[in-house]
């Protein structure tokens, strides 16, 4: 019977998906037509769950996608309407097989948040600790399924039709998007990763920062009971100086963290952004929502280390080597000529951006993304292909870079004897 009813419901979704897509087309030819990469975005966000998350694939892939859908991705907003507090207290109590109050003293029947996937509210246990519980929404799973498996035919059939596209392979990609989302709907497996990343903390005698306790007893594949921190984002200045006597030193903290564990722990966090990273109550880091993580071979990690010291000094031999070793290829690449066309991007950026430019934040945020992005351009002309791993670490330096402009603006992000990097 559940097969059926899933069946009808997969039916159901794709008769959604077309009625949005239509809608779409009707307004175009009624002449609503926005720029095709802002057309995609608003699409998508009608669409829901899957292509939202599609969305943020997008936008943090420069290896993959054009440089104008990347840009506009980046608004691409992961905020759904809430449920009701009805239908989330019947899914917790289904979860848990008892009724709410067995477990919890109290739960917040407004959510702190809603996104796609799930919607989290704020509680507090029997015993007394304060806590929030993840809820993955109903039929979440089933339309990530439905979409996804319709993504991939599309993919499929579109790599017959234009070979060329096989070197990009758009269904590897829905296939690598399908892992990393079916792996956000599982709980268990995020449970794990914040059990393993507070391991590490412990392992590496980490008092400084910490990750959330996860509370076993009411934590499902579908419902997440974790300790609440109560502290204010990383980059909300303001509100950090009540917490931290020196927010450098605690951005400090946050970076170390980080990097320590690209080589000491099984992931690194791969979506750092400001909401991910708090600055707690007692001074200490916090770094939440481990739904995405990332994974990367040492040997690549040498070769992405080496690729920020080469950047660093200006090595474009350094740089050209590092690039080849990241990339995968089909045939020879040549150090020389790929070190001459990074040379001259340089020399052109130079001649662009005059020394006694006045620094504004946004503009150099946009001027790291461009050169990240011509420069995986410039290595893709020459025969390479950059694993998403790659993408998803420059985009976490992306974000630590932005915040050292905003908490500490003297401090030079590559140079600091503190960062443990790559000293």
């Amino acid at each position: 019977m559940s097969v059926m009813s899933n069946g009808i419901k997969g039916v159901f979704r794709i008769g959604q998906t077309a009625s949005v897509l239509g809608r779409t087309g009707v307004n175009w030819l009624r002449g609503d037509r926005p720029e095709t990469p802002r057309l995609l975005r608003q699409t998508f966000e009608s669409l829901g769950a899957t292509y939202i998350k599609l969305g943020q694939f997008i936008a943090s892939s420069p290896t993959f996608f054009p440089k104008e859908y990347v840009e506009e991705f980046q608004n691409c907003l992961d905020k759904t309407p809430s449920l009701p507090f009805g239908v989330i207290k019947k899914i917790i109590q289904q979860e848990l097989g008892c009724p709410l109050g067995d477990v919890y003293e109290s739960v917040d029947p407004v959510p702190l948040a809603s996104a796609s996937i799930a919607q989290v509210h704020a509680a507090r246990l029997k015993t007394g600790e304060d806590v929030v519980i993840k809820v993955q929404k109903p039929g979440v799973e089933n339309i990530l399924l439905t979409d996804l498996n319709f993504l991939y035919l599309s993919a499929r059939i579109l790599e017959t039709i234009a070979p060329k596209l096989s070197w990009t392979s758009l269904s590897g990609i829905v296939e690598e998007i399908q892992r990393t989302m079916m792996e956000e709907c599982d709980f268990i497996k995020e449970a794990n990763n914040l059990k393993v990343f507070r391991e590490f903390l412990q392992s590496t005698h980490n008092e400084d920062a910490t990750a959330p306790r996860v509370y076993e007893h009411c934590s499902t594949r579908r419902i997440l009971t974790m300790e609440r921190f109560h502290g204010v984002p990383l980059t909300d200045m303001e509100s950090i100086k009540g917490y931290a006597r020196d927010p450098e030193r605690t951005l400090i903290t946050a970076m170390n963290t980080w990097f320590a564990s690209l080589t000491q722990c099984e992931f690194f966090h791969a979506d750092v952004h400001a909401g991910n990273l708090m600055v707690l109550t007692d001074g200490r880091v916090g770094f939440i929502d481990f739904g995405i993580v990332g994974r990367i071979r040492p040997d690549t990690w040498q070769a992405v280390s080496d690729f920020i010291s080469s950047v660093m000094v200006g090595h474009f031999e350094g740089m050209a080597d590092a690039m080849i070793r990241i990339g995968i290829t089909r045939e020879a690449v040549s150090v020389e000529a790929l070190a001459g066309d990074l040379r001259r991007l340089y020399q052109q950026m130079d001649r662009m951006v005059p020394d006694a430019t006045p620094y504004e934040p946004d503009q150099t945020e946009d001027e790291v993304n461009n050169i990240l992005m011509d420069m995986v351009k410039i290595g893709e002309s020459h025969g390479l292909h950059f694993p998403r791993e790659f993408a998803l670490l420059l985009k976490q330096f992306l974000y630590f870079d932005r915040y050292v402009h905003i908490l500490a603006p003297e401090m030079d992000m590559f140079m600091d004897e503190r960062l443990t990097m790559l000293h």
